[in-house]
This record gives C-alpha cells, sequence and structure tokens, in this order.
C-alpha cells in the first residue's frame, strides 16, 4: 500500500506494508522514509493544515492527533492523501562520493561521458495531457486580442488540478502584475497576493499547474516556437514550481487560409535536460539585443548529437502536450485583476445584482471575485473556509454573506 504525502516540499510517497497500522506508526515511516522526526510531525486529512503558519493553527488539526488511531478508520487507502506539517528543515542524505582519477577507481569512458552535458530532445511528456477551462481560456484571449491586439505580451500563472495519470487541468488562470512590451514581458510579482491566491487555490482543492503568456504579432514573422527569453522565464517558473507535469502554454495569432487570423493555442512542457541545466545555472541569462532569439547560450560546452557547443536551438528543450478543452467547476464572469481597468468593489455590487436569481454560493463560484474578497479576509482561516464552501457547493454561513453585502453596499 502507498500513501501521498503532501508538505510544504511537494508531493512525496510513503510505503505501507500493513493497511490496517494506526497514525503512530504512520509517524514512524515517516521518520525512516522522509527523515523528519516523529515529534515534529502534523498530519491531517484536511488541506489546510498546509496554511498554519503557528503552533496553536497546528493545534486545530485533531483528525490525526490520537496515535492509536487506525488509517483505515480515517478512510485512508492505497493512494490516499495525507497533509503533513513539521517544524524544523529537513536532513537529507546525499549520494555517495566515490574517488576518481590517479588516486582512486579509474575514469572509464562511460565516466568521461556521463560528466558530458548532453542536450537532447525528450520525446514523451510528464503532462498526459492539458485540459483547459473554456471561460478562463476564452477571457485570457479575449483580452490579450479584443483590448491589446497583441501588441504587447501578456501571461498568467494557470491553476488546477493534475490527476494520478498526469492528466492536468487548468480551472482558472490568476494574472499577476506585471508590464509588457513587444518583445519582453516584466512579471511584478507582488508576494502578498499570491499568498491569497495560494490560500484560495487550496480551498478550492487546486494548485499552481503551469505558465501561460502570449506572443505579439511581431514574433509572428520570426523563426521560432519560443524565443531565448520566453525558454528562461519558462524553465525559471518550472523549477520554482517543482511539479513535473507542469504545463507552459502559448496563445499567439496564426494567419489562416483565408488570409484572417485566428488565435491559437499552444502546450509544452520544458524538458527534464532544460529545467536541469536552468537549476544547475548553465544558461546566460544575460541576453543580448543582437542574439540570435532562437538559440539559447549555455556557460559552458555542452554536446548536441556528436558536437560541442555553447548555443543550443530552443526547440530541443520542447515537449509537446495535447491540448483539450472541458467546463470547469468556476465561472469567469468577474472583472480580472492586475488588468488596464482597476477591480473595485462597486464591481462586486454590480456582480451580485446582474446574478441576484442564483444561490449566493453560486454568485461568488468565480476565482477573481474570491480574490477581490480575500483582501478583506483572514488569509489562514477565512480564505480557504470560504473558497471550500465554493469547492463544495454549500450555503455560505451567516457571517460570511452579511461581510459581502457590507462590502458589496460600501
Amino acid at each position: 500500500m502507498m500513501l501521498r504525502v503532501r508538505s510544504r516540499d511537494g508531493l512525496e510517497r510513503v510505503s505501507i506494508e500493513n493497511p490496517q497500522i494506526t497514525v503512530s506508526q504512520l509517524n514512524t515511516l515517516i521518520q525512516s522514509q522522509l527523515r523528519i522526526p516523529i515529534q515534529n510531525q502534523t498530519l491531517s486529512t484536511n488541506q489546510n493544515l498546509l496554511l498554519a503558519k503557528t503552533p496553536s493553527d497546528l493545534l486545530k488539526f485533531t483528525d490525526m492527533s490520537n496515535p492509536t488511531t487506525t488509517l483505515s478508520s480515517l478512510n485512508l487507502s492505497h493512494g490516499s492523501m495525507v497533509f503533513l506539517a513539521y517544524e524544523g528543515e529537513r536532513t537529507v542524505s546525499g549520494p555517495k562520493i566515490q574517488p576518481a582519477g590517479s588516486f582512486g577507481r579509474k575514469m572509464t569512458m562511460d565516466d568521461l561521458i556521463a560528466k558530458q552535458l548532453r542536450v537532447t530532445r525528450q520525446e514523451n511528456p510528464h503532462c498526459e495531457l492539458v485540459s483547459f477551462d473554456r471561460d478562463s481560456a476564452h477571457a485570457f484571449q479575449h483580452y490579450v486580442n479584443e483590448t491589446l491586439a497583441f501588441g504587447v505580451k501578456r501571461s498568467g500563472f494557470m491553476y488546477g488540478t493534475v490527476s494520478e495519470t498526469g492528466k492536468v487541468e487548468v480551472d482558472f488562470i490568476y494574472e499577476p502584475p506585471q508590464q509588457g512590451t513587444e518583445e519582453n514581458l516584466a512579471i511584478l510579482r507582488d508576494p502578498e497576493e499570491e499568498k491569497l491566491v495560494e490560500a484560495i487555490a487550496v480551498g478550492l482543492g487546486m494548485r499552481r499547474v503551469g505558465f501561460i503568456f502570449t506572443q505579439t504579432i511581431s514574433q509572428d514573422k520570426k523563426d521560432y516556437t519560443m524565443s531565448n527569453k520566453e525558454v528562461l522565464q519558462a524553465a525559471e517558473f518550472h523549477a520554482e514550481s517543482g511539479l513535473k507535469e507542469w504545463v507552459t502554454a502559448i496563445v499567439k495569432l496564426e494567419v489562416n487560409e483565408d488570409g484572417g487570423a485566428d488565435v491559437h493555442f499552444e502546450a509544452f512542457q520544458m524538458s527534464d535536460n532544460c529545467v536541469k541545466l536552468f537549476k544547475d545555472g548553465i544558461f546566460v541569462t544575460e541576453i543580448a539585443e543582437d542574439d540570435d532569439p532562437k538559440l539559447s547560450k549555455m556557460k559552458k560546452d555542452v554536446v548536441v548529437g556528436v558536437k560541442d557547443t555553447r548555443e543550443v536551438d530552443n526547440d530541443f528543450f520542447l515537449v509537446v502536450v495535447k491540448i483539450f478543452d472541458h467546463q470547469g467547476p468556476l465561472s469567469t464572469t468577474f472583472p480580472i485583476e492586475n488588468r488596464i481597468t482597476h477591480v473595485t468593489l462597486n464591481a462586486l455590487k454590480n456582480h451580485l445584482d446582474r446574478t441576484k436569481s442564483l444561490p449566493l454560493v453560486k454568485r461568488i463560484s468565480d476565482f477573481h471575485l474570491l480574490l477581490l474578497l480575500a483582501r478583506f479576509l483572514d488569509l489562514n482561516a477565512d480564505v480557504p473556509a470560504l473558497a471550500e464552501c465554493v469547492q463544495r457547493q454549500t450555503a455560505i454561513p451567516e457571517g460570511y454573506q452579511l461581510l459581502i453585502e457590507s462590502l458589496a453596499s460600501s
């Protein structure tokens, strides 16, 4: 039997021989397999545990606090998810180092080949496919098409779910503060706003799953799929995520058979090669104006085919992902954050007036509306709790109803 354990470090697995074990025995297995001391562990089946900031917050999660409770009584079986918070830093044993050269083991030809930085094409993605919620995808492309006219670059972080088989579903797109030009995209990340976004995502049972950006009309004339600047940015976010199924999506205009232009979505994963080279600091990150945009420069020689080079065609780093669409659980009718028009509480009033025939939980089932509300709520308790009501489509508690009505009328 295998349990999935999600902590601040991401998703890991713990092997269990006897499904009838107790919480205490699970603590021991986590200590031996994940190297986290028993006394530092707090376990729960409630994902809000990951938002706990203080020891008193941790004490609120009691479902797995009794060491004699069996996993079966908690309905935990093969593949179930358990959430883990722990104090301190992890100690992970590194690889054993064997001596080489004249004072140790002799280097073989295989050793020398292994030490080379080789760049090869990756045929298969870790992500089986990516499916976009139709409304959120439309809201993103409509803005860059109708308002920005594909004249400047735009981006967003995609949120949704990842299945056991590697299927990624995108259910909303968060657009961070940013400054786009025809050639460049600067993302002005706001850590406080991103904390609100993450808290909403946890309550909705979702996580960050990818990065989406647009290419401008002028880029359509260039002979590359992704420029060197775009490869760097995509690799950075992929590496930061720690998610092997992470998806990078491109939205652009393409000329159709009639001479008109159609909005076109493409999806990729940055190859394992690419992400590792980025993490190891091999990419040259300062790009000159006269650099060829279809080539990424390296700080040291890499082997492509049989040739040593410091310039790699960007296409070597791209792994194509199939695209589908679906109707997700959220609507996307509320004004979207960090665009030209600032979102105010008046937008909340207009939205609620327009949807007054629906139950309140339906009226607020929009990520962008939840983000506005989150600015007036407690990050650790209220934000995930309200988002969980949306996820489960349960009645909104009276206290939140009064707060929402008060904000709408202010």
